[in-house]
């Protein structure tokens, strides 16, 4: 899986998580792609699958940030991931910059796997109790079914004939099939804008 793949925008915050008010700068020495590999890494050492990490950064058409992208206000990030058939979310406002809240969450990731190591399995499985999830909120990209460089042509098409499907009034559809849907479809508008 690519880094591309991995990341998601913009952030889903996990409900009912604090938020903290403004972050600090952190003495890590990495950047944003090395630590996206190192929070990958980490996860397929814990057995995470179905990773999505969630920031404010905004993506190219790629699916990764632009080459020189700023810090966008809010540098919070959640990690969505599947852990023993249970949805999970790992989330870090702490650091001024989203590279360093990505590694504070893979350095979280790779001491709990010590935990693991240590022999302290029931401290292991406690631990975990707290950052249950609801599912890592789906990509408009794969709520409409399109790659992340389809141009608005595409989108316009694969909007329409999803929304016959997915409209109230269609057999199986629902109104929140179809919000679901035309967020989707606004998400994508506003990036290509």
């Amino acid at each position: 899986m690519t880094e591309a793949n991995l990341l998601q925008w913009p952030l889903q915050w996990p409900a009912g998580r604090p938020r903290l008010q403004h972050g600090r700068a952190s003495r890590f020495k990495t950047n944003f792609l090395s630590a996206v590999r190192m929070l990958s890494a980490e996860a397929r050492r814990l057995g995470a699958d179905h990773l999505v990490i969630s920031t404010n950064l905004e993506l190219a058409p790629d699916g990764l940030p632009y080459p020189h992208h700023r810090e966008p206000e809010d540098e919070g990030v959640a990690v969505y991931f599947i852990y023993k058939q249970q949805s999970m979310c790992f989330a870090c406002d702490m650091w001024d910059k989203v590279g360093d809240n990505i590694y504070a969450i893979a350095k979280t990731m790779k001491a709990l796997r010590g935990i693991e190591r240590w022999g302290a399995g029931e401290m292991f499985q406690q631990a975990f109790t707290a950052f249950t999830a609801p599912p890592a909120p789906r990509s408009p990209y794969d709520i409409l079914g399109v790659r992340p460089a389809a141009t608005q042509q595409e989108i316009d098409a694969a909007y329409r004939k999803r929304a016959k499907l997915f409209h109230p009034d269609a057999p199986g559809g629902s109104a929140s099939a179809m919000v679901e849907l035309n967020r989707a479809r606004d998400m994508l508008k506003v990036w290509a804008a």
